[in-house]
């Protein structure tokens, strides 16, 4: 077995699939390709499997992403929707409007579920940055990139769990946790730079995160109040409703809670307002304006 393999454990009824980040000795690091997942494995407990494994889990996590991205197209067409018809409304049918959806930034733990993170703002028109930054140099990199970036929407993931080292573990304990404390920092120093809830809407976590203390921090959506795994997408498509989700609306929980991969077990979260915005007139395309210069 080979760094870049595809692997399944044993010991957890082949549940996950991981591919091999690191060996060394008789253990191996891998790291989830659907969830948020980074472990240590014994080599005896792994079997490689083939490069498009189909195991249930992670089946079912594929059917639930493609269903998800569906779900944020059609809220892209009901906005454009609603787009016209305020046009309709305030006599303005000869004009065009343009959109101002809210911008994000992303700090990721993990490079991979960075790059698929970009590669569907992109897909979505969502405004991003994104950054691969470990999540114990997460708070720090905040007070360079907040000020610069002035997003709308902040991201904050990566890799966190419940240490299995932990003999009898205390799920209300940070130190509980791989990575909640960093990620609590990061929110923290985010709240001091933008205290309004709604002016800077936080999706922080990753896999069986403390979801209370995320929300203490000052989070608005965070994962996971069941202390499940969840998958590598669901901050993305949190991030991306608040982004298109009218400044005059709260982000629908219902929708977080039936399209996120992971469900309300996943990912939770208190009333926020979105991020979008409607502007009139459609911006014109000044290349192509004949103007007769006025000023001397």
């Amino acid at each position: 077995m080979i760094i870049g393999d595809l692997v399944v454990r044993k010991s957890y009824g082949r549940d996950v699939t991981f591919r091999v980040e690191d060996v060394w000795r008789n253990n191996a690091i891998i790291k989830g390709i659907e969830f948020r997942l980074l472990a240590d494995s014994p080599m005896s407990d792994l079997v490689k499997v083939p490069a498009d494994p189909m195991n249930g889990i992670t089946k079912q996590a594929q059917i639930k992403a493609y269903q998800s991205l569906s779900s944020l197209k059609q809220d892209r067409l009901q906005q454009a929707e609603r787009g016209h018809a305020l046009l309709d409304q305030s006599n303005a049918s000869n004009a065009s409007y343009f959109e101002v959806p809210g911008k994000v930034l992303h700090l990721d733990g993990d490079v991979n579920y960075l790059h698929k993170s970009l590669r569907l703002y992109e897909q979505l028109r969502v405004p991003a940055e994104g950054y691969y930054i470990h999540e114990s140099a997460m708070a720090d990199s905040l007070r360079k990139l907040l000020p610069r970036v002035r997003p709308d929407i902040l991201v904050i993931t990566g890799h966190d769990g419940v240490l299995k080292n932990r003999q009898p573990y205390d799920l209300y304990s940070l130190s509980s946790y791989k990575n909640s404390q960093n990620f609590v920092s990061a929110i923290q120093v985010a709240r001091q730079y933008e205290r309004n809830l709604d002016s800077l809407t936080i999706v922080a976590g990753a896999c069986q995160s403390h979801f209370e203390a995320l929300l203490r921090a000052g989070a608005n959506f965070a994962s996971s109040p069941g202390r499940i795994l969840i998958h590598a997408l669901d901050p993305v498509y949190v991030a991306a409703k608040a982004s298109f989700t009218s400044i005059k609306d709260t982000v629908s929980m219902g929708d977080i809670f039936n399209n996120t991969i992971s469900g309300s077990q996943g990912v939770g979260g208190i009333e926020t307002r979105g991020s979008y915005r409607m502007g009139l007139p459609r911006l014109e395309n000044l290349s192509t304006l004949k103007v007769t210069p006025s000023a001397i």
